[in-house]
Order: structure tokens, then C-alpha cells, then sequence
């Protein structure tokens, strides 16, 4: 039989332990990223790790990519609080995959060259479609990164034993995550980042496969029996087990399903990935790779939410430093002690580490290369300034996510994600598919669709209950929350299609269509010439 649920007060582990496992982690993970450094020479090196990587060490990277404190801090603790509502999430991070395999990897890997800008400017006006790629990725990475601060701030609160009443501590240590954030991504560049995250994966699904195997153990192997003592231990009994728990608007379900599934096909940081790569065939390899990993993974996370409901105890997991984002490292403590505690926590800080880093380096990367140098510099940058670009960028974008952690600190980091993937899919998914799809789409359908789907999802969000309602951290009760949805997926993803429609029969065609067309459905199928991306 397992130990009933704890109080929060049972679940402090050794701070000095704790903080001694996280620091020898850090050290260990800039040792490899220096190391990676020094053969950083080029843009391409900085930015797409010289094309050096197989499908292999991309697919692991990119499931480290993937697998971020949404994945593990978030939805174990949405598992534990809210039952199968918490699940969803699992379920439609998982199935996003599929849709980037079937629409997007391979045809991406072939067109592009660093950033989303080049697929779009490849047969479209350069200047107005690059601007709009890089403000676009900007945004969707900021809403990203404000997901993986506010778990690196719950996770760190945990170690630290600093309460939720002390919002002055919780927002230095979001500032210390920020610091060294910047120090991975000036240092190391995406070689060293992907590196960080193929460890960093490693690390995360052998830590969650011990915790899951320990669970089922307690439980005598018997799935069943755990979902049984997790009722037992829930306030919300066999609710626990039934949709409507967090979600009771079915309107907000639909919309948060459809963010989900078509969001990660438009995320700049994961399409970013593909060019790692030196082949179409390892792209295609490293989405398949991906799969498998993240699927076992998310397999996982059903057992540790409903493991930690059991064995700790929503109450006392919401809490808690960190509230519910704190539900995998307190059960970690619960199976193994401060030792397990101290290196499931160190696994997780890893993984927010190496995910804003990634971030980091693409909002960096299509500021420098769309905007710096085919923007400003009109292609004629020296690859060396271009970096140099890149690094300052990277700065920038340190010091707004530490700002944006600090007012979304204490919400669910997974919810946080799905805001970020309905972004991505508004943004960046219609004008991805009608690009390579549609032979019709010019350089204002593409304009419409990407400020339309950018400017309508922010909107939304704004004037939504995640900023002002009730439940909200920003301004509790503000007032301004029209719009109902909690995600705005059902309605900007829809619009920013419809919009790439309209702006494509207002715009001209351009003069090149024909020519560029028929080369880009030809580079994008087959792979011919696709190293000579072109950067027009």
C-alpha cells in the first residue's frame, strides 16, 4: 500500500542538497556548451550547428526541445489537479506531431535556410514578408518563454522553500533563470543548445520512466489501483476521472484542442530545428525519432498526475512553492527522498534551461538574419556582424521574458504553452501551408495572415480571463475580460486563414510567381538545391 497524501510542510526537502545537485548540473551541462562553442565560426554554426547533426541526435534534440516545463512540471501538476482535463494536454501535444511530420519537415527543411523568412520570401516580396516572419517569431518564442520562466520560478521556489506570499524572492530567482539563460545561448550558439538538449532528454525520460515504475510498483503494477487512490486522495472524487473538471465550457475544450494539434507545426524554435540537419531524409528521420520519444514520455505523465494526486495530494500540491507546477518534484520527494528530489528538479531546471535557450537563439536568429541582414543590411551583412546581432538580440530578449516570468509567475506553465501554440498556429501555420500549397498566395495574403492571425489570437488573450479574470495573477478581476474563451484558438486560427484568402485576391500577383513557384515545388519536394536556399 502506498503512504496517504502529506502536507505541504512534510514535503521540504535539504535546501543545501538540492541547491548542490542543481549547481553541479549547471556546471556540467557550460562545460558542454563551451566545449561546443569553439567550433562555432560561421552564421550557420551559430545558428543551424553547421547542418552537422544526424535524424538521430535531432530527434532526441528536438523531443528535449519539445518535452519543456509544460510537459513535465505542467501537465503533472494539470494531471493531479484537474484529472483527465489535464490530459488533453498530453494527448494534443502528441497528435501536433503528426501534423508536422505529414505538412511541414521535410518540405520546410528543403525551401528554408534558418528562419521561417526564408521559406517566405522565397517567391514573395523580401522586405514586408521578412519583417512579418521575424515579429511574428518574436512574439509566439515571448509567449513561450514566459511558460518556461514561470515554471523555472515555481520549480526554484520549491528548492529554495521560498513561499507563494513572497513574490519579491520568486521574482529574483526568474531573474537568476534569465541570467543564465542568456549565458547558454551567448556562449554555445545552437550547437551547444542542442547538445544541452539531447542530454537533457536523456536524463528526463529515464528520470520520469524511475518515477513512473516506482508508482505503478506502490500500486502493485495496477494502473487501476492508482487511478482508485488518486479519487481517494482528490477533493473532487470521481471527478477526477471525467472531462469537464477544469474545462466545463465546451466551446473552450474545442478551442484548446485545436491550438494544440495545429500549433507546433508553426512554432519558430521547433521549425528551426529541421535545419540541424544536412539532408531532407535525416529531417524526416528526426520528426519520426520525435514521436516515438515524446509519445513514451507523455505516457509517463499520465501515471506521475494521477501518481502524485495519490501520493501527495492536490491540496497540498496547489499549496505548495510553485503551486501546481510543483507536483512532479513533490512526488519525486514522496518515492525517493531529497536525493530523488534534488535530481528530479535539477533534471527539470535543465529543461528549461535548454528550451529558452532554444527560444532564445530563434527570436535572436530571425531578428539578426530577417531583419538585420535582408532588411537593413539588404543581404549584404558580414556573417560575423550578423551574429554579433544575434548576441545583442539575445539580450534584449533575456531581460523581456525575465519581465513577462515575473507577471505570469504562479499559473500552470502547460496552460501557459497552449497559449503560445494557439499564437504559433494564428501566426505562422496558414501562411506556412498556403506558401508551399497554394500556387495563388502572394506577399499580401501572406501579410493578412500573419499580422491578421497575430494581432487577433494577442487581442483575444488580452481581453480574455487569463489576463483579467477572475482566476488570473496579472490583474485579478480587472474587468476588460470580453472575450470569454480562455484560449483563442477556435477563433484567430480560423480567421487567419480566411484572412490569407482575402489578402491574396486584393494583392497583385507578383511578377515571379510562375518562375519562383515552379522552383520552390520542386526544391520542396525533391531537395534540389535546397542548400542554395535563397536568401533574396
Amino acid at each position: 500500500m502506498s503512504p496517504g497524501p502529506v502536507t505541504a510542510q512534510e514535503q521540504l526537502g535539504s535546501v543545501g542538497l538540492n541547491i548542490g545537485i542543481f549547481a553541479a548540473f549547471v556546471l556540467v551541462t557550460l562545460v558542454f556548451v563551451y566545449r561546443a562553442s569553439r567550433s562555432n565560426r560561421t552564421a550557420s554554426d551559430y545558428y543551424a550547428a553547421g547542418r552537422s547533426f544526424t535524424g538521430t541526435q535531432n530527434g532526441i534534440a528536438i523531443s528535449g526541445d519539445y518535452l519543456s516545463a509544460a510537459s513535465f512540471l505542467g501537465i503533472a501538476g494539470a494531471i493531479a489537479v484537474n484529472g483527465y482535463d489535464g490530459f488533453l494536454y498530453s494527448i494534443g501535444f502528441l497528435v501536433a506531431w503528426l501534423v508536422a511530420l505529414l505538412l511541414v519537415a521535410e518540405l520546410l527543411r528543403n525551401t528554408g535556410k534558418f528562419t521561417m523568412g526564408d521559406v517566405l520570401s522565397f517567391r514573395m516580396r523580401r522586405r514586408p514578408v521578412r519583417a512579418a516572419a521575424a515579429t511574428s517569431t518574436l512574439v509566439v518564442s515571448f509567449f513561450y518563454l514566459l511558460a518556461q520562466m514561470a515554471g523555472a520560478g515555481g520549480l526554484i521556489a520549491l528548492l529554495l522553500q521560498i513561499p507563494n506570499s513572497n513574490r519579491l524572492g520568486q521574482s529574483i530567482v526568474i531573474g537568476v533563470v534569465g541570467i543564465l539563460m542568456i549565458v547558454y545561448v551567448l556562449v554555445g550558439g545552437m550547437k551547444g543548445t542542442t547538445y544541452v538538449q539531447i542530454i537533457k532528454a536523456g536524463l528526463l525520460l529515464v528520470g520520469a520512466a524511475v518515477m513512473t515504475a516506482w508508482v505503478l510498483g506502490k500500486y502493485g503494477l495496477n494502473f487501476s489501483s492508482l487511478l482508485g487512490a488518486a479519487v481517494e486522495a482528490s477533493p473532487e472524487g470521481e471527478a477526477l476521472l471525467a472531462p469537464g473538471l477544469q474545462y466545463t465550457n465546451k466551446l473552450d475544450l474545442i478551442s484548446l484542442g485545436l491550438a494544440l494539434v495545429l500549433g507546433t507545426a508553426g512554432l519558430p524554435h521547433i521549425l528551426m530545428r529541421f535545419y540541424t540537419v544536412p539532408t531532407a531524409k535525416e529531417a524526416r528521420s528526426s520528426v519520426v525519432w520525435a514521436i516515438w520519444l515524446i509519445g513514451i514520455f507523455y505516457l509517463f505523465t499520465l501515471v506521475l498526475g494521477y501518481g502524485a494526486a495519490a501520493l501527495v495530494g492536490p491540496e497540498a500540491i496547489a499549496a505548495a512553492p510553485g503551486g501546481v507546477n510543483s507536483a512532479a518534484p513533490l512526488l519525486a520527494f514522496q518515492l525517493g527522498g531529497e536525493l530523488l528530489l534534488g535530481l528530479i528538479s535539477a533534471i527539470a531546471f535543465a529543461t528549461i534551461l535548454a528550451v529558452v535557450a532554444g527560444l532564445t537563439i530563434t527570436a535572436s536568429a530571425s531578428f539578426a538574419h530577417d531583419v538585420y541582414a535582408n532588411i537593413i543590411k539588404k543581404g549584404d551583412a558580414r556573417p560575423q556582424d550578423e551574429v554579433r546581432v544575434a548576441r545583442t538580440t539575445a539580450l534584449v530578449v533575456g531581460v523581456v521574458a525575465v519581465i513577462g516570468g515575473i507577471l505570469v509567475n504562479g499559473i500552470n506553465v502547460a496552460f501557459l504553452v497552449a497559449l503560445a501554440f494557439a499564437v504559433a498556429a494564428s501566426a505562422n501555420l496558414p501562411t506556412l501551408l498556403y506558401s508551399l500549397f497554394w500556387r495563388r498566395f502572394n506577399t499580401m495574403g501572406a501579410l493578412f495572415s500573419i499580422y491578421g492571425g497575430l494581432a487577433s489570437c494577442v487581442l483575444l488573450i488580452v481581453f480574455s480571463p487569463v489576463v483579467s479574470g477572475p482566476k488570473s495573477v496579472i490583474l485579478p478581476n480587472g474587468g476588460v475580460d470580453f472575450f470569454p474563451l480562455e484560449n483563442p484558438g477556435i477563433v484567430s486560427i480560423p480567421l487567419s486563414f480566411l484572412l490569407g484568402i482575402v489578402g491574396t485576391f486584393v494583392g497583385r500577383r507578383e511578377r515571379f510567381d510562375t518562375e519562383r513557384i515552379a522552383e520552390m515545388e520542386v526544391r520542396s519536394l525533391t531537395g534540389a538545391g535546397s542548400e542554395k536556399a535563397a536568401s533574396h
